[in-house]
């Protein structure tokens, strides 16, 4: 099947109204059950978002379950969590024994092997979803463990750091090449050859926008305070509020300049990404995410945080309004993946704090 006449081969045919019962049960069962329910919410939020996503003439289905989910993070915690706290009580029994060098050495090691975690959660989170994603009943997946993914995450994320955080867009380029290059959907493997080029002026821009926040800052708020000492200006309040608003708006234009990177970035990622005999586009711009943005922060506040229920509704139906695929898919040609069907959740990256949808 081809999607050279409708471009638009993504459709979501949710709607608010049809999901709020679910969200709002998701939300009463999580209170209920202190926190337990929400690897089922999860799990059942999913099962409606995929089943009412249409790629070219059919649905795609998540045929993950909460108890998976649930498992991932007992393993999380068995294996991460109790040694985390055993670990945390030797390294404060060491240094009030005075054997400070040693808890220092065991700290940075810690901190090591937590970053190499974050690095896996990220690959496995990725490896999972694909392998619990169907459509016309074939799934997606990984051979690869992402144990190498992780090394590849901490030392490519320290180069891209330590050189005054000029290659960090180096940095996260090459790791989603890496990552995605691994994965596959059915027989076929996904390829991803993103560049730097065409990222760097907007990465520069928030490279310099805190220095040139601090020195408007400065600029503002000093004459107000000197002119408050001298008796002859707006006063200590003015210069306070003025303070204030340097803040605030030094945070926005961080913020700004931080989305119209990203949005930068993802654009050229998912364009450089292909399937075998599919292409793929993201239109969203950099006031498509602010709009998102500015839309989630209004719809927690105004509901005292309960509408924070519909964020992954609302993530999900604009990730596929602006997904795009060209090309045409060989049904004929398609066979199950061979790859691993996994049954464990992404627990490394519900246990970071790092998960999404």
């Amino acid at each position: 099947m081809t999607d050279e006449q409708d471009e638009k081969a993504f459709e979501f045919h949710g709607t608010w109204r049809e999901y709020a019962p679910i969200a709002f049960t998701n939300l009463l069962l999580t209170i209920v059950t202190l926190g337990i329910y929400r690897f089922w919410a999860t799990a059942r939020t999913r099962r409606y978002l995929w089943s009412r996503t249409r790629f070219i003439d059919d649905r795609f289905e998540w045929a993950g379950t909460g108890m998976e989910l649930f498992k991932g993070a007992l393993m999380v915690f068995f294996l991460i969590g109790l040694p985390v706290i055993g670990f945390n009580f030797l390294i404060q029994r060491l240094v009030l024994n005075g054997d400070a060098l040693t808890a220092a050495v065991l700290g940075v090691g810690f901190f090591v092997l937590l970053y190499w975690l974050v690095g896996v959660a990220r690959f496995r989170a990725l490896r999972y979803r694909l392998a619990r994603t169907y459509w016309r009943g074939i799934r997606g997946g990984s051979e690869n463990p992402g144990m190498a993914y992780g090394l590849s995450y901490m030392w490519k994320n320290f180069v891209g750091t330590i050189a005054l955080g000029l290659l960090i867009p180096w940095s996260m380029v090459a790791l989603w090449n890496e990552r995605w290059r691994e994965m596959s959907f059915g027989p076929y493997k996904f390829a991803a050859d993103g560049r730097v080029e065409g990222l760097m002026g907007r990465f520069l821009l928030c490279y310099v926008a805190p220095f040139l926040s601090m020195i408007a800052a400065i600029v503002t708020v000093v004459p107000l305070a000197m002119a408050s000492g001298a008796g002859n200006g707006p006063g200590a309040a003015g210069a306070a509020l003025a303070g204030i608003g340097a803040v605030f708006g030094f945070y926005f234009v961080f913020g700004l300049v931080v989305l119209a990177y990203y949005a930068k970035f993802f654009r050229q990622m998912v364009e450089a990404t292909t399937l075998h005999t599919l292409t793929f586009g993201f239109t969203a711009s950099t006031r498509d995410w602010l709009k998102l943005f500015l839309g989630d922060v209004a719809l927690v506040v105004l509901t005292l945080g309960i509408g924070s229920i519909f964020l992954s509704y609302r993530h999900w139906a604009f990730g596929v309004r602006h997904l795009h695929a060209f090309g045409y898919v060989e049904v004929d040609h398609l066979t199950q993946s061979t790859t691993p069907e996994l049954r464990e959740g992404e627990g490394l990256l519900d246990a970071f704090d790092m998960g999404a949808i």
